[in-house]
């Protein structure tokens, strides 16, 4: 395995840890009164938006996965919008599921559905920026040894993590604490976001250590 690719996915993915830090540093100079806890709706989309941007550029940039079919027009454009439709249908699935999870039904619907924007940029779009609208591969990928490559392995880790952060994120919200964080979705999507920026860093950091068992034969 070169360390050459090893280096150029820590480096995508300290861009996308940073562009976390920046959303909820940056608006705050444009916006008045902007805070990740007091404007929260505002920083969720800010902080989707940046994600989403910047891993659509490093995708165009670095091409982790370029096939060497060169395709037409129409076919990209036939692409980019059934990458759009699973988006939305990602959004649409994660916020089921969050209210099968005890989120508000009626109430609240706003926070619920930008929390599932974020989850679904954490993870779906990844999905749809290495691997394309091919849910086939979505499964290989998420099988066990079903990564193909380093950077299929570091999508395995980042998605695994902002779950289970967003999951953890839930246990402090019925505590009566009574803390301005607990108000729904604040924790779960600030639970997601750490998971998310911890997948970023294990992902390459794991990768490192494990590089001489990862053969990562094609299948």
């Amino acid at each position: 395995m070169r360390e050459a690719e090893i280096r150029r996915l820590l480096a995508a993915n300290l861009l996308c840890a940073v562009s976390i830090v920046l959303a909820a540093v940056v608006p705050a100079f444009f916006l008045d009164g902007f805070s990740v806890l007091g404007t929260h709706l505002t920083w969720l989309c800010v902080c989707s938006v940046s994600v989403a941007t910047l891993n659509i550029i490093l995708h165009l940039v670095l091409k982790p996965s370029q096939s060497p079919k060169r395709s037409s027009f129409a076919h990209k454009i036939s692409r980019f919008l059934k990458c759009c439709i699973y988006f939305f249908m990602s959004c649409i699935l994660f916020h089921a599921i969050i209210v099968l999870y005890g989120a508000p039904l009626i109430e609240s619907v706003t926070e619920t559905f930008l929390f599932a924007v974020l989850l679904s940029t954490f993870t779906t779009l990844q999905c749809l920026c290495l691997l394309g609208p091919n849910v086939q591969a979505w499964i290989r990928v998420f099988s066990k040894n079903g990564a193909m490559s380093i950077w299929e392995s570091s999508l395995q880790i980042t998605s695994v993590c902002s779950i289970l952060g967003a999951w953890f994120g839930a246990f402090p919200i019925p505590l009566d604490w009574d803390r301005p964080w607990q108000v729904w979705p604040i924790s779960c999507s600030l639970g997601a976001t750490f998971g998310y920026m911890a997948g970023l860093i294990i992902a390459p950091l794991w990768i490192h250590w494990n590089r001489k068992q990862l053969t990562y034969k094609s299948r």
